[in-house]
């Protein structure tokens, strides 16, 4: 990861490192696109979920660290998903996909990203 990194960026490149670990075969070229192609939208969700993710470490004076690795992703998918809301008038379903739906490469990488931002905090 970079030393200097802009909102979001943290965000975006612990995805792509999720979807290289965890998506089964070739990932589509948007799901590795690096930062500086990523769409300002996407760039601005990144960011809000980053701040998320660093704030609620903040607000549970560290104890975000014992929630269990299901837990940590949920709580990336569900901060996701209020993005896509924000960002996207009408998405496909698939993009607002509750926990349970989402594929297990998709659960991996959202508890991966969770770890790769707390230990920024």
């Amino acid at each position: 990861m970079t030393t200097t990194a802009e909102p979001g960026q943290r965000f975006r490149e612990a995805w792509i490192t999720g979807v290289r670990n965890h998506f089964p075969g070739q990932p589509k070229p948007g799901y590795i696109t690096p930062w500086q192609d990523t769409p300002d939208w996407e760039r601005a969700a990144a960011a809000a979920v980053e701040h998320q993710i660093h704030t609620f470490a903040e607000l549970s004076d560290g104890a975000a660290s014992r929630l269990t690795r299901e837990q940590k992703g949920r709580f990336v998918a569900l901060c996701w998903i209020a993005q896509i809301l924000r960002h996207i008038p009408d998405p496909k379903p698939s993009y607002t996909a509750d926990w349970p739906d989402l594929p297990e490469w998709q659960r991996e990488t959202d508890a991966d990203i969770f770890d790769a931002i707390l230990h920024t905090t």
